[in-house]
């Protein structure tokens, strides 16, 4: 962290943005504002937008801490931005960032690891509504959005392929579906810390994943203790495959049925919900980490060069 002569560290929260994630990203960043106070920064929040670099160059902060989620915020945009200025900021950098969301080149790195993930393939928006693109079942989404905005799940039972909204892009991710167990491990810094098992019923979408009892949380899930310890080794090898840093989440799906081979990774997210029915605090917690503690680490852990 840089240097100050003013008695407590200015943190710059940035949060909202232009993205589709934004009011989860005014959530997360509410609460980090809030507890990094608690621990004692002086904090100044900033809704990104346009302006942003004017804003930051006028407060001068020690660090920027990073709470916006989705495009921009989390695809090595801002990263850029903060390099550029010279302002100490968390989370992963650029190249981790733009690589974490591009969802096909983040699991060919993965695979080129050694690490299990499901065929997937780009393909344009026209061919997935002209036909089924992989045999049902399937999933369709967007390469590079995050928190399950615009997924579409094609059953095998589907009279046909799926007709997609206008805000999906022009090309989509088509991914053969992973049935299973949805787990997830969250990364800090060199340590993965648990395994969450995220209960729903039916598929996990978007409202289940924010909305206060849309999905249980069963921490530390209820596994055997051959998958936990494959979903810590994974979840740490792909932050490092990626050069992530600071904070992250890796998401599996896990096959019961076929043991240790049915637990693949599904992406890793280098900006995770920080709000109290986020996983990533939940898993902090269980490892004896209150949320303050968590924030003020997660600061400590800024630097540029990331």
């Amino acid at each position: 962290m840089g240097g100050s002569s003013r008695s407590a560290p200015t943190v710059a929260v940035l949060m909202g943005g232009p993205s589709v994630e934004r009011e989860v990203s005014l959530s997360s960043g509410r609460e980090c504002a809030a507890a990094l106070r608690e621990v004692g920064f002086r904090v100044e929040e900033i809704d990104a937008g346009p302006d942003l670099a004017s804003r930051l160059s006028a407060l001068s902060p020690d660090v920027v801490f990073n709470a916006l989620h989705g495009r921009w915020g989390e695809d090595g945009a801002v990263q850029g931005l903060l390099e550029w200025m010279r302002l100490p900021y968390t989370h992963s950098g650029i190249l981790a960032s733009a690589l974490a969301m591009d969802k096909q080149r983040s699991k060919a790195a993965f695979a080129e690891a050694g690490l299990p993930v499901v065929e997937s393939r780009l393909v344009p928006r026209g061919e997935v509504e002209a036909g089924h693109v992989l045999a049902p079942p399937y999933v369709v989404k967007p390469n590079n959005e995050g928190s399950s905005v615009g997924v579409y799940l094609v059953h095998e039972a589907s009279n046909g392929p799926p007709k997609l909204s206008p805000e999906m892009p022009d090309t989509v991710m088509v991914e053969r579906f992973a049935p299973g167990r949805e787990l997830t491990t969250v990364v800090l810094g060199d340590r993965a810390l648990e395994v969450t098992d995220i209960e729903t019923d039916g598929w996990y979408d978007y409202d289940a994943k924010y909305r206060p009892g849309g999905s249980r949380h069963v921490i530390p899930a209820q596994i055997p203790d051959e998958i936990r310890a494959l979903c810590l080794d994974y979840a740490l090898r792909a932050h490092d495959v990626l050069g992530c840093r600071g904070i992250t989440r890796t998401d599996f799906r896990w096959d019961e049925a076929r043991g240790a081979e049915g637990l693949i990774i599904l992406e890793v997210n280098t900006q995770p919900g920080m709000t109290p029915t986020s996983l990533a605090p939940e898993q902090a917690a269980a490892v004896g980490m209150s949320f303050g503690a968590l924030c003020r680490w997660i600061v400590e852990d800024a630097s540029c060069d990331r």
